[in-house]
């Protein structure tokens, strides 16, 4: 198949799932449903709060696919937020129960057609990489049966007390300039701080460290850090976007930290689904981005300190 043929089919079928997955979105939203803050904690939440992981790999799922999973969670009133392919499930012992629906994850990735492989070689230029979103589903370990006692152990509770201490000592490690004070929360670009208000300004203490990573958020997105583009002012579909991405970052962050996420700017609603229906890219990109935020937040902390969802194999992993 040619180099073309190649590039027309991955950009439908990327154009397909890109669509997909922001109907999906956009559903949510116009529903009053903030797809990366679920109703933890409560009745109509029967999983632990944390990120969701392969119950084979222990790795966690990233990105978009976070708040895949968590919808599917909440949906299906899932126990758990463990998954297995079908064919993870036969390799630990067990299977997928018939008649189980499984859940659409995705993979993005490159490929180099042979044809453009020969095409550079004859002509000494760089191969063209054909980028690509690749399906896969996956199956909550509830679905499934035969697994072993330890593949289907929940996490467990996150300690309560643990969450200030690590959010104090991710600040400090993170470099930024923190000040606190004033009335409001931000952060500045131009002179790269960010302020938020006494922790007694606020009601419950924990909305203290929600907004923190909020902004927190934005600041990775400085030139020194991740470099996102801040050009949009107060009410462009730049703002917006940036708004997106330190809101699922934040969330990322909370679910990491033992903290149940919540919508620090709720008024952006409109101007989300403005930018979602104008691009159905653009919630892909704004995961994507977000996971880099949480990512380069949480690797601050220390490596030896093992986070309230953690088991001490998670650690060691994230150490590694």
């Amino acid at each position: 198949m040619s180099y073309q043929s190649n590039l027309a089919r991955a950009v439908a079928d990327r154009t397909n799932l890109y669509e997909d997955i922001t109907n999906k979105i956009i559903a949510a939203l116009e529903a009053g449903r903030f797809p990366w803050v679920q109703p933890w904690g409560t009745a109509a939440a029967k999983a632990p709060l944390c990120l969701p992981k392969n119950a084979s790999t222990g790795r966690h799922y990233t990105g978009i696919n976070v708040l895949i999973l968590w919808g599917a969670v909440i949906e299906r009133a899932y126990r758990t937020q463990s998954w297995l392919t079908f064919r993870q499930a036969q390799v630990l012992g067990g299977n997928v129960r018939k008649g189980e629906r499984g859940t659409t994850v995705i993979y993005a990735d490159c490929f180099i057609s042979d044809d453009e492989k020969k095409r550079a070689s004859e002509t000494g230029k760089d191969a063209r990489a054909v980028p690509f979103l690749k399906r896969f589903t996956v199956f909550n370990i509830e679905q499934c049966e035969g697994l072993s006692e330890e593949t289907e152990v929940l996490p467990p509770i996150p300690d309560a007390r643990l969450i200030e201490p690590r959010l104090k000592a991710l600040i400090k490690s993170t470099g930024i300039d923190f000040r606190i004070g004033g009335n409001n929360a931000f952060y500045v670009p131009a002179r790269d701080y960010v302020q938020v208000p006494p922790p007694q300004a606020y009601f419950e203490p924990i909305d203290w460290h929600r907004t923190a990573l909020h902004e927190l958020g934005h600041a990775t997105g400085h030139a020194s850090r991740l470099a996102r583009d801040f050009s949009g002012s107060f009410g462009t579909k730049k703002y917006a976007f940036e708004e997106l991405v330190a809101e699922i970052n934040a969330a990322f962050c909370c679910a990491a930290l033992g903290i149940v996420p919540t919508v620090r700017h709720a008024d952006h609603i409109g101007s989300w689904l403005e930018v979602l229906r104008e691009d159905n890219r653009a919630i892909v990109r704004a995961a994507s981005q977000a996971r880099k935020a949480a990512d380069w937040l949480l690797g601050h902390l220390t490596e030896d300190t093992v986070l309230p969802n953690e088991t001490d194999a998670d650690a060691d992993r994230r150490a590694a």
